[in-house]
């Protein structure tokens, strides 16, 4: 009886993961919307494609294959038969490239699929929001077909594809960014007033003050180790622009018509701005190809060894990793939250947070812990959510590479201009759109901004 027990409950769950997202849940979890699981959860696939892409870029991960018998082509025999796998391939800067190309390939496939779902009734729509353990396998089956691509111009090509695409995500995090601060701010001062409490605007100050503190340092060390007193002219010249121009915004920020214009405009957003502004310089100079103006450089083989005794063991350098972790804020803030701002629910596509309210009463019958909140129409667009997990993916495999490209051979990697550029361009294009929010109250006076 236990068995036949145990057997109808592995079919239960095997039926869940075929359905769709409300089988997901556990008994403990809350009444959650449908459509935040499938955001979760096509999330997770992204981070597992990501974890995937770390374990294989890890130093020293083909050694320690090699030790597993049977494994990989040189290792020991098992039972008398050699292994003819070349663990090499399957690792490194090449192998980060192929889960990219799979995870983007993947995020592609249902972006095309899902134009123009409105509603749940959309047939589409069931795809989007179950039959996980199918796509489960696609994504596997995507990556297998990856390994089997040709090296060629294949690494090449693909670096330009990312490079677009994390100059694309670099610009969605960035609104995501500026949303963040606006709500910051916002919430802080609706404390403020309702309780006349000075304590809520003594931690708005307190808090502005930490980041402009922190990004006056970022900007002395960047100067110290990024620069010479003789030569290393392009660090100088994009550190000082950068700091110009985010004391030009901070002090837009603050400006009378500005403040009558966005009463919740202020200093907070701009040093929150500031700060990540000045993180994307880091990064962008970190990627400077001189040795002597770049102490972070790493000259490395594709399959993760030191290229040249003298050079650093290490494989991220911190702004990989300070990158990696505002990557993970991203994507999970981007599968959980809407905006409280309607401009924004607009430009990203999604509606307002208080989309499908009306279902919840069904939720709250117990009879379903996840609801469908989507029979009226979509809360997100399908095909705009997963390009963003596209962009993502293409971002990622940038960060995990350390923006580093190939030479002619395919061996050895070396961080080129472009890295640099595109980097201090999309820190460009961040300060023009934080400042265009400022302002455009002011220029288009006919539409409404609240």
């Amino acid at each position: 009886m236990g068995a036949c027990l145990g057997v109808c409950s592995l079919l239960s769950c095997v039926s869940c993961l075929c359905g769709s997202a409300p089988c997901l849940l556990c008994g403990c979890c809350p009444s959650t919307k449908n459509s935040t699981i499938s955001r979760l959860l096509f999330t997770f696939f992204l981070f597992l494609g990501t974890l995937v892409s770390i374990i294989m870029i890890i130093p020293g991960v083909e050694k320690e294959l090699h030790k597993l018998p049977g494994f990989c082509r040189g290792s020991d025999s098992v039972l008398g038969v050699q292994a003819n796998v070349d663990c090499s391939g399957f690792l490194g800067h090449k192998a980060v490239y192929r889960m990219g190309f799979a995870t983007a390939a993947f995020f592609f496939l249902f972006a095309v699929l899902m134009v123009c779902v409105r509603s749940s009734k959309d047939p589409r729509a069931a795809i989007q929001n179950g039959f996980w353990f199918f796509k489960f396998l696609l994504l596997v089956g995507l990556t297998v077909g990856a390994f089997y691509i040709p090296d060629g111009s294949f690494t090449t090509v693909w670096f330009y594809f990312g490079v677009v695409g994390s100059f694309l995500f670099i610009l969605i995090q960035l609104i995501l960014l500026i949303d963040f601060a606006h709500s910051w701010n916002k919430l802080w001062l609706h404390y403020a007033e309702e309780s006349n409490a000075k304590g809520w605007y003594a931690a708005l100050c307190t808090v502005t003050f930490i980041f402009y503190a922190a990004s006056i340092a970022a900007i002395a060390l960047l100067y110290v180790y990024y620069t010479k007193p003789q030569g290393c002219t392009e660090g100088k010249v994009l550190i000082s622009i950068n700091l110009i121009l985010c004391l030009i915004v901070s002090a837009i920020s603050i400006l009378p018509k500005i403040q009558e214009a966005q009463p919740h405009s202020g200093l907070l957003q701009a040093s929150l701005i500031t700060l990540y502004t000045i993180f994307i310089t880091w990064s962008a100079l970190a990627n400077v190809p001189t040795q002597e103006c770049n102490p972070t450089l790493l000259l490395r083989n594709s399959t993760g060894s030191a290229a040249a005794p003298q050079m650093l063991t290490t494989w991220w350098d911190a702004p990989s990793i300070v990158g990696l972790v505002v990557f993970i804020l991203c994507t999970l803030f981007i599968s959980i939250r809407s905006s409280d701002h309607t401009q924004v629910n607009k430009l990203m596509l999604t509606e307002e947070s208080g989309a499908g309210a009306g279902t919840e009463a069904t939720a709250e019958s117990g009879v379903h812990r996840a609801y469908d909140n989507e029979q009226e129409g979509v809360t997100y667009s399908y095909s705009f959510f997963h390009l963003c997990l596209l962009l993502a993916a293409l971002y990622i495999m940038m960060t995990l590479t350390n923006w580093y490209r190939p030479d002619d051979s395919l061996q050895v990697l070396h961080s080129p201009w472009t890295a640099v550029w595109v980097k201090i361009s999309s820190s460009w294009a961040g300060l023009l759109l934080y400042l265009w929010t400022l302002v455009a109250p002011l220029v288009l006076t006919e539409r409404d901004f609240s």
